[in-house]
């Protein structure tokens, strides 16, 4: 028994020798992973530092961007009432004639539906120019009758206040806008729009080539409408201000100087 009490004794001290060793391993490994802890938090404190940076470029770049190449801003018309403007050459003309009057005026015929348009067409949106403008509801169907008429009537065209010439020109500044911006931004989009001349190929410029029918041109807004809601989601848009028609209007809310996240 004596002998037995030894070598349990013996084996207790091995044990305790040993566990002071582990003891002195976790000690160390638990400095080391504070080492490690306060390394990565300076390295997070660091990188945040880095991308708030980069934001602040990458907003002086987009803001000098639009205001210098691509300056966008809402251009209103003085167009009066027509409600109002018949109630005075008609003094008797009944309330309810004046209120349909009205609300004709707030209603837009739009891709073979009558559609809202709380702006009531007294305001559009221009890029690079107060010249170059694009409705505020989303109605591009000046080019549809423009295109239609191209093919019908021989001859170049001579009218240069052609409205159908200013939407084209609008989206094919406003596909160059975004494009650019996807670059400043690193942020990937979701349907892919040519924005220059290619004679090589088959693939130019969505809108500034070739007379598109209805079909190609429609689709090519909505790519450029997604396109433009992409990158306002990626900058945390408001998303109450954004329209799904409202091409220019949701470009300048997203490269508006209040918007607080431009450049995350």
């Amino acid at each position: 028994d004596t002998e037995g009490l030894l070598r349990i004794k013996e084996e207790n001290q091995k044990h305790y020798r040993r566990a002071q060793r582990h003891q002195e391993k976790k000690e160390k490994i638990q400095r080391h992973n504070r080492k490690l802890g306060d390394l990565v938090e300076k390295k997070t404190y660091d990188l945040k530092t880095q991308y708030e940076h980069l934001a602040n470029l990458r907003r002086s770049h987009i803001l000098e961007l639009t205001s210098v190449i691509f300056p966008i801003q809402e251009v209103k018309t003085s167009m009066r009432d027509p409600a109002d403007v018949s109630s005075e050459s008609d003094n008797a003309m009944s309330s309810s004639t004046v209120s349909k009057l009205a609300e004709a005026r707030r209603t837009t015929y739009l891709s073979g539906r009558w559609v809202c348009d709380d702006h009531n067409g007294d305001t559009s949106i221009s890029i690079t120019g107060p010249w170059i403008i694009l409705p505020n509801n989303g109605d591009y169907s000046a080019y549809y009758s423009w295109v239609e008429e191209k093919r019908t009537t021989q001859g170049p065209d001579m009218e240069h206040s052609n409205p159908a010439h200013t939407i084209s020109a609008a989206l094919c500044y406003a596909t160059q806008l975004v494009n650019t911006l996807s670059l400043i931004l690193d942020v990937n989009l979701p349907k892919k729009l040519c924005n220059r001349q290619v004679k090589t190929t088959e693939r130019n410029h969505e809108f500034c080539g070739e007379n598109l029918s209805r079909h190609r041109f429609t689709r090519a807004v909505k790519k450029l409408n997604a396109n433009i809601l992409h990158l306002c989601f990626s900058q945390h848009v408001n998303l109450d201000l954004l329209h799904p028609l409202h091409t220019l209007r949701n470009l300048m809310y997203l490269v508006s100087p209040d918007t607080e996240n431009l450049g995350r």
